[in-house]
């Protein structure tokens, strides 16, 4: 049994249909990719998974019981955390605020003091508010929000982009870390050598259609699949 399984769904904004028969797999201590062009269905596919956009068909399973059709807040207190690409910081709260308001909800949470550990810049910028943060911070502080609260998987949403190449190159450092240390994540991203060099596996969403399920040795190997259905 996988920890979450995705089991050909369909997922609808008002009357167009977005995903189709989707299916995918993410193992326990898993790194997996989801890939695509702008508008294929990638940030769909994880707003159907944390419970934002519900599936008019098909199964969603988080360590065999179904979670599809139920609420956001349900999925993430089942251990689902969403890192979405406007990250969504409290701007008005300093860091450690906008932490610890995570905190408050969390069955089991992180203590500050690994948090900080694990991003030391922003334990630097503890006392400052979220809009004096750069985008590289914030990023760093959404990530952080959704650690704090010990997830067993991480959806990551565009986490890279519109950053620094150092920027990114640090953040894709914690998340080779967090992976080593068993936190599962999925991510999806635009540059697809920052997430190839994270995942173990990969999935290609094309206009909705997974067209690629494999390992991403396997798809880097595949010039042709890169070059279709990605454009590198």
């Amino acid at each position: 049994m996988s920890l979450l399984e995705v089991d050909a769904i369909n997922s609808y904004y008002g009357d167009s249909h977005i995903l189709f028969d989707v299916s995918m797999r993410v193992e326990e201590h898993e790194v997996v990719a989801l890939l695509g062009r702008n508008g294929a269905g990638k940030t769909t596919t994880l707003r159907t998974l944390m419970g934002l956009v519900a599936p008019r068909s098909g199964e969603i399973r988080l360590e065999g019981s179904r979670i599809d059709g139920q609420p956001a807040f349900a999925i993430a207190k089942r251990g689902v955390q969403l890192v979405p690409e406007e990250r969504r910081i409290f701007g008005s709260l300093n860091v450690e605020q906008n932490i610890e308001l995570a905190m408050m909800t969390a069955p089991k949470a992180w203590p500050l003091e690994r948090i900080y550990e694990t991003f030391p810049r922003l334990a630097e910028r503890r006392r400052s508010r979220g809009t004096d943060l750069s985008g590289g911070e914030q990023q760093m502080l959404a990530i952080a929000r959704a650690l704090v609260r010990s997830p067993k998987i991480i959806l990551l949403d565009e986490p890279f982009e519109g950053l620094a190449p150092i920027v990114v190159r640090d953040l894709m450092a914690v998340c080779r870390n967090l992976a080593e240390q068993g936190q599962t994540i999925v991510v999806v991203e635009q540059n697809v050598a920052a997430a190839l060099a994270m995942a173990q596996r990969a999935y290609i969403i094309n206009n909705g259609h997974v067209v690629y399920d494999g390992t991403v040795d396997a798809l880097k190997s595949s010039r042709e699949i890169m070059t279709r259905h990605l454009g590198v």
